[in-house]
């Protein structure tokens, strides 16, 4: 045996040599790691940038609404000005540019090139005569081409955005409450607080009466009533104060001074007191309270949009309930303080209060339009207001309502955004649409396949309609307003610039989730020296908040994943059930269960993207997220240890009694349950494999720090290794900034490459 172990212990060694060779010849694809996979990196911004033309249109309307004009920023500092008549369906040049350049050059005294001519403060009249600004001087350039001096018309009535300017969509039309104030509509009396409650006071001769003696410092009346509009009657506030909560942060690097500081703020967290605010009802004539049965609003989380009916008959108000499991719209009769509720939503779970609430009251016809997903779907009803019957749904199918923007009420129309109603498309593709409220005539005003966002002309009879995806550049459209015709075609974003840089766009990919059926939406990102003979860790950038959808729909030339991708890593981002934006089965998966984080779901996406694309190497998988994405990589990492091996964790709330009230009751409800421990990380610390590293701003105001610094004890009881760095002075997201950043980096590269950064 001691004689031929040397020439085993050789054998072993070769074979040793062998296998280490033939793994890098598998595992490495290129330079991971290097300096110059790094330079390479930081250098894709400046790489990409301004290499996209074409892709979005400013219109500046003029004033009769048919026609408008816009600017074309094209490569080499071109410029194009193009006018659009949207009732003839012609677009063209908006002026002669030949021959503009030509007259301004003779004016000028030297050539000007007429791609590249920069007018300043430049206009259209009804006429078609353009008018600018060019050396200091106001010109007009007419339709015959005659260049003269002319002062600048009046300014147009124009509503569209001029270029250069952010374009903004309509706000959803929701919860509006009557006006609050201290007098009455017929101006004879007004509602002070004085010693936490109400006075009465008569405008003329001054004469007051005191309406309540309860109030006092802890339960006071709020400033402010909703008058009735005949002024007979007013409804006030009157709330109990909640929990006194304060979070404790030390400033240990002040900019002002040496020593550190003590920075308070108040924060209530689950299981907290709330403030409990209940309506009162007052007679002004009786100069009394007319008493409101409290039983439909026993606990709540809050009351909101006071309205009062045309006729002052009755009031009604929005009640959430804590816990979030009943929304109701209470209706009070004026005379009596009868209460009933006209709609009494009860779902088993959550009522999405934090994105799926809306209601628009119909005054003239009595009636509510009301977004509910009872049927298993965001959409929108309309119900009788006087008594609380469904007339009808405004919308149904297995799709759902993202928002609305517009009311008709004279028309009896909606215009709302939907997600997944072209059944063909990506379910979350926002789209554009409008219905009569009894349900019929719905218009598809987008049908493009992507993203779309919707500009209006000023009259709304025409829309422009852009639309795109992680892998088509921009689309711009002018269409009709009254049957999403289009018109035609006005931009199709030009990328040759960027592709010839070597941009390649993400891949969306679509996989089952863990019941076999769902479809799973996400996306890959590549480094751009990719080799498909290669082997790639695999990152997962996580953000599992059930608020929203997070994976990127819109194109774009460059994203923060293709980034961290050139270092020599495949990259996905996943929406997996528990997020918001598709059935409520799909969002329920989150009730009580925020460490599920859709990891089911991911894991299966992976595994069979893996399976099309062999380089993705899923023995090296990590992951990394903030807030509540900090939380879900850490929790990765502690209930898929097998799966996940890296692990980046910023700023999370890693245990939900930790952080703020209003998100995590939402979702984990009310009261505090044994759930919120169970599924705390600093519970699961003990658990801990692979490589972790948390960072944390020492002043985050949105997620307690003591939330990361409780997973640090636990983790250091365990005797668990981990990575920690905390950013003094910092808020929330400070894991995002440039070391932060740095660092996050360098740990994928040390812990799934196993080589020490080279920048």
């Amino acid at each position: 045996m001691h004689q031929d172990s040397a020439p085993r212990c050789q054998l072993l060694a070769v074979a040793l040599l062998v296998a280490v060779s033939a793994f890098s010849g598998v595992v490495r694809a290129g330079d991971e790691g290097s300096k110059a996979a790094y330079d390479r990196a930081d250098a894709l911004y400046e790489k990409v940038r301004d290499k996209v033309f074409k892709a979005c249109v400013r219109p500046t309307w003029l004033p009769q609404g048919r026609r408008f004009w816009y600017r074309n920023d094209l490569p080499d500092d071109a410029r194009q000005y193009l006018y659009v008549d949207a009732e003839k369906g012609e677009r063209r040049p908006a002026f002669d540019h030949a021959k503009l350049a030509e007259a301004l050059s003779q004016k000028a005294g030297r050539p000007l090139d007429a791609a590249q001519l920069a007018l300043d403060d430049f206009t259209i009249a009804e006429d078609g005569a353009v008018h600018f600004g060019f050396e200091g001087k106001s010109h007009q350039f007419d339709a015959a081409g005659e260049l003269t001096e002319a002062p600048k018309p009046a300014a147009s009535a124009s509503a569209a955005t001029p270029p250069g300017r952010e374009r903004r969509r309509p706000p959803d039309e929701s919860t509006r409450s009557s006006p609050r104030g201290e007098d009455s509509p017929d101006g004879k009396f007004s509602v002070v607080v004085r010693d936490d409650n109400l006075i009465l006071r008569a405008k003329a001769g001054g004469e007051e009466t005191r309406l309540t003696f309860e109030g006092s410092d802890v339960d006071s009346y709020e400033r402010g009533v909703y008058w009735s509009p005949d002024s007979k009657r007013f409804v006030a506030i009157r709330t109990a104060k909640g929990s006194d909560h304060k979070v404790h942060m030390v400033a240990s690097a002040p900019n002002d001074q040496l020593q550190p500081k003590l920075v308070t703020h108040d924060y209530l967290k689950p299981g907290d007191q709330v403030p409990i605010s209940r309506p009162r009802l007052f007679d002004v004539e009786a100069r009394k309270e007319i008493p409101i049965a409290p039983d439909l609003a026993p606990n709540p989380w809050s009351l909101d949009g006071f309205r009062w009916e045309p006729d002052s008959a009755r009031f009604s108000f929005l009640y959430n309930q804590r816990g979030h499991q009943v929304m109701r719209l209470i209706a009070v009769e004026a005379a009596t303080g009868k209460a009933a509720a006209v709609v009494d939503e009860q779902p088993e779970t959550f009522f999405c209060y934090s994105s799926k609430l809306f209601d628009r009251r119909l005054e003239k016809s009595s009636e509510l339009i009301w977004m509910s997903e009872r049927d298993g779907w965001n959409h929108l009803y309309l119900i009788d207001l006087k008594d609380g019957r469904v007339k009808n749904p405004i919308t149904s199918g297995r799709w759902v309502v993202r928002g609305v923007d517009r009311v008709d009420e004279e028309k009896r129309q909606v215009w709302f955004r939907a997600g997944g109603i072209h059944p063909d498309q990506d379910p979350y593709h926002i789209h554009f649409a409008r219905v009569n409220f009894d349900g019929t005539g719905l218009i598809h005003l987008t049908t493009g396949d992507g993203n779309h966002e919707v500009e209006y002309s000023p009259d709304r009879e025409f829309y422009l309609d852009t639309y795109s995806r992680v892998d088509l550049p921009p689309i711009v459209e002018l269409r009709r307003s009254c049957d999403g015709g289009l018109v035609l075609e006005l931009e199709r974003a030009d990328v040759s610039r960027l592709e010839a840089t070597g941009w390649k766009a993400p891949e969306r990919f679509v996989a089952k989730g863990r019941d076999g059926e769902t479809d799973i939406h996400g996306v890959i990102f590549r480094p751009g020296d990719y080799r498909p003979d290669g082997k790639y860790p695999v990152i997962e950038q996580i953000y599992a908040g059930p608020h929203g959808s997070f994976v990127p729909k819109r194109f774009a030339p460059i994203h923060a994943h293709r980034v961290l991708a050139e270092l020599g890593f495949i990259v996905v981002q996943i929406d997996g059930m528990g997020t918001n934006d598709r059935s409520k089965a799909f969002q329920d998966v989150s009730w009580k269960n925020l460490i599920d984080s859709g990891f089911p779901d991911r894991i299966l996406w992976m595994k069979a993207a893996a399976e099309k694309d062999p380089a993705m190497d899923l023995t090296r998988v990590g992951i990394y997220g903030g807030s509540a994405g900090g939380q879900s990589a850490l929790a990765a990492l502690l209930t898929h240890g097998d799966f996940y091996k890296v692990g980046v964790a910023d700023c999370g709330c890693h245990d939900n009694r930790m952080d703020k009230i209003w998100w995590n009751e939402q979702w984990m409800g009310w009261p505090v349950g044994p759930h919120y421990a169970e599924q705390s990380n600093v519970t699961l610390a003990p658990k801990l494999t692979g490589k972790l590293l948390l960072t944390v701003g020492e002043l985050d105001r949105n997620v307690d720090p003591a939330s990361t610094m409780q997973v640090v004890d636990a983790l250091i009881k365990a005797d668990k290794d981990f990575d920690l760095v905390v950013f003094p002075g910092a808020d929330h997201g400070a894991g995002g900034s440039p070391y932060g950043e740095r660092r996050r980096r360098d740990f994928f590269v040390r812990h799934l490459l196993g080589v020490e950064p080279r920048r």
